[in-house]
């Protein structure tokens, strides 16, 4: 795993944290909401790969009213980070009936659509307004 961290930009603490993913999630054209995250402990990004962990203390539940849905952040996310897409996604899962499938990859669509797809491993597609994921939902 260090491997992967290796000449990374890592901030540590919340509020530090928390400005650190707003701007990844920014700079890739990512809703600023898609990551509800609480007592952040560190978060670091590797701009050559776009490799990106978040660690906070406890796992996180989000519900999303806009859609009506649930979803969990573990205490651990990571995932790779480019334009409008987040792939190879861990530690986040959407409670879809009484399942909990992981989601794998976050896609955006280039507007006008105005349209977020969020896929599971277990090929579960659910796409779903990007203003369900804007800041403060």
């Amino acid at each position: 795993m260090a491997d992967k961290k290796e000449g990374g930009i890592v901030k540590k603490g919340h509020e530090e944290g928390i400005k650190m993913a707003v701007s990844i999630l920014e700079e890739f054209g990512l809703p600023l909401g898609l990551l509800p995250l609480e007592d952040v402990i560190e978060v670091g990004f590797v701009r050559s790969s776009g490799y990106m962990w978040i660690h906070q203390k406890k796992k996180v539940e989000h519900n999303f009213k806009m859609i009506s849905k649930l979803v969990s952040y573990d205490s651990e996310i990571t995932g790779y980070v480019s334009k409008k897409l987040i792939k190879k996604l861990k530690g986040v899962k959407a409670k879809e009936l009484m399942l909990w499938p992981p989601v794998s990859e976050i896609i955006v669509d280039d507007t006008p659509t105005g349209k977020i797809h969020f896929k599971s491993l277990a090929g579960i597609t659910k796409t779903f307004p990007v203003e369900a994921f804007a800041a403060g939902q």
